[in-house]
């Protein structure tokens, strides 16, 4: 007995599990256009119900954007009084209606608010209805989420249908769609359809294919009845011994279901071109290569072996062609090689002239030749002002000047700075020192010439010699000597010639005194007031 009583128990909780699973739904009347399907269930549900209804079918509760999806809820109701779920449901950011809005505040299920057509019912702001129903009347109005409405309408996009089959007068087909509805009257059939024409024992499917419109196909290959959508034929359909055959146009074949037709091309393994011959294919290759020996690879042309070559002096092979070059020295001119100008490899950075026997690099204006490198150019200027260089939000002014504002440089006076130990005289850009006669410049300063025995050569006579190079450091200006000053030059001058005279003449006087002469001496005050006694010289023995 207690076997028996858990056998009923476990059929009863089977029984409670198979009622709790939801029950895929027949819709009570639906029809489809080109690339959409409506349908209308009348099965009592709240909004979330409906809606996950519509999902597992593969669609969405009705969206209405125009009077075409009017007319098909009118279509599909039939004046039958009841209130459907439509897909609409208030926005989540608001908590009432906003009745002054096209859409008051509510968004398609799609997750936008586009639409061209509305039919509300009149009414003022409503905070607790947050989805929507439409009537016998079409009228919008707006209800509670949670209550259960008398029906819903689905909605169910497609790229692309199969029209309805041509059958023979009192032949019947009868069609089934993936969202369940069955029946004769389809305009157009969704992908997956399936249609039933008994009395020609046939069961067609409409088959989307990979970049194709959709067709009636079935998975025995050739055509059938001939009177029923022309045999399913691509082409043209006919009976051949007594059984229909499709045949294809010309240029054409029949493709591996016997209904279809392709290019002979299509699947054709050329690596470059099919060309469709007849019923057949050629392949052939891009210019520059060769079919090879298999009839559809293609295998390159070496164009640079072939005699006379191509090209005046280089030949490079490349795939498909060949390409022209010239040896060091040369460059391509409209398909020729010519000799480069010297200048063309010359290393100057602004200006190069050509020359009989070479060339010579040159300057911008603004620019000298740099003396240490003469293919380089720096900035230069001959007067005590010119405008600076400017590039990249940047000026500059030759060595030696100072930028002034943003528009002009000017020389810096070096002779202001005493770099000369004598004399000195500003030029642009640098300046020079100047030596006395009987000194030569080494840099800033004067170094005195010696003689032919190492002794230092005199003179009084100043005279400038060459201009020094210009130091790294800036040197003070030269000035001209006051005239006051040079008169005090010239006084000093003699009275020292006057000075060395009478010590010339003194020490010549000692010089010539005779080594015979007589000494006088005095031993003290009374022989000196005796006056002087003459004493001869010693004289050696």
């Amino acid at each position: 007995m207690r076997p028996l009583l858990l056998l009923l128990l476990l059929l009863l909780l089977l029984g409670a599990v198979e009622l709790a699973q939801p029950r895929d739904l027949s819709p009570a009347a639906a029809q489809c256009l080109e690339h959409e399907c409506f349908a209308v269930f009348w099965e009592s549900r709240p909004f979330s119900g409906a809606s996950e209804s519509c999902e597992r079918g593969g669609g969405h509760l009705m969206t209405v954007r125009s009077t075409v999806a009017e007319e098909a809820i009118a279509l599909l109701l039939q004046n039958r009084e009841g209130r459907l779920w439509l897909g609409l449901s208030l926005s989540p950011s608001l908590s009432c209606t906003k009745p002054t809005w096209r859409l008051r505040g509510f968004d398609w299920v799609t997750g936008d608010g586009r639409t061209d057509y509305t039919n509300w019912a009149p009414s003022g702001q409503r905070c607790g209805e947050r989805c929507v129903t439409v009537s016998r009347d079409l009228r919008w109005e707006e209800r509670r989420c949670e209550e259960a409405a008398d029906g819903f309408l689905c909605q169910y996009i497609y790229g692309g249908s199969c029209p309805r089959l041509a059958a023979p007068r009192g032949v019947p087909v009868t069609y089934a769609t993936p969202f369940g509805a069955r029946g004769a009257e389809f305009l157009a059939l969704p992908p997956r359809s399936v249609a039933f024409i008994p009395d020609l024992g046939l069961e067609l499917r409409c088959e989307d294919e990979d970049g194709a419109a959709p067709r009636w196909g079935r998975d025995t290959p050739g055509a059938w009845a001939c009177e029923l959508a022309g045999g399913g034929c691509a082409g043209t359909c006919g009976e051949e011994s007594g059984r229909p055959r499709c045949s294809c146009p010309e240029g054409t074949v029949l493709g591996p279901d016997g209904r279809g037709c392709r290019s002979p091309c299509e699947g054709a393994q050329c690596q470059h071109h099919c060309v469709v011959a007849d019923s057949s294919f050629v392949c052939m290759c891009d210019e520059g290569y060769r079919l090879a020996a298999d009839g559809i690879s293609c295998e390159d042309i070496d164009d640079c072996a072939s005699e006379p070559g191509p090209c005046e002096q280089k030949c490079v092979n490349t795939k498909g062609g060949f390409e022209c070059r010239c040896h060091s020295g040369y460059r391509m001119v409209d398909g020729h090689c010519q000799l480069l100008p010297l200048c063309w490899e010359a290393p100057c950075q602004q200006l190069c002239e050509e020359l009989p026997h070479g060339y010579r690099c040159g300057c911008h204006p603004g620019y000298a030749v740099d003396p240490g490198n003469s293919t380089r150019c720096r900035l230069h200027c001959n007067t005590t002002e010119c405008p600076p260089v400017c590039a990249d939000g940047r000026c500059d002014c030759p060595d030696g000047f100072l930028l002034d504002g943003d528009d002009l440089c000017l020389d810096i006076d070096e002779c202001d700075s005493g770099h000369c130990e004598f004399n000195c005289t500003n030029t642009p850009g640098g300046f020079q020192c100047h030596c006395p006669e009987g000194f030569y410049v080494r840099g800033v300063d004067c170094i005195r010439v010696l003689d032919g025995d190492g002794e230092e050569a005199f003179s009084r006579d100043f005279e400038p010699l060459s201009p020094t190079p210009v130091p790294s450091r800036p040197p003070p200006k030269a000035e001209q000597l006051h005239p006051g000053v040079l008169v005090g030059i010239a006084a000093g001058a003699l009275l020292s010639l006057l000075a060395l005279l009478a010590l010339g003449f003194h020490l010549a006087k000692k010089r010539c005194r005779s080594h015979g002469s007589m000494d006088y001496k005095y031993s003290g005050p009374h022989d000196k007031e005796l006056g002087l006694q003459p004493v001869p010289s010693a004289r050696k023995p």
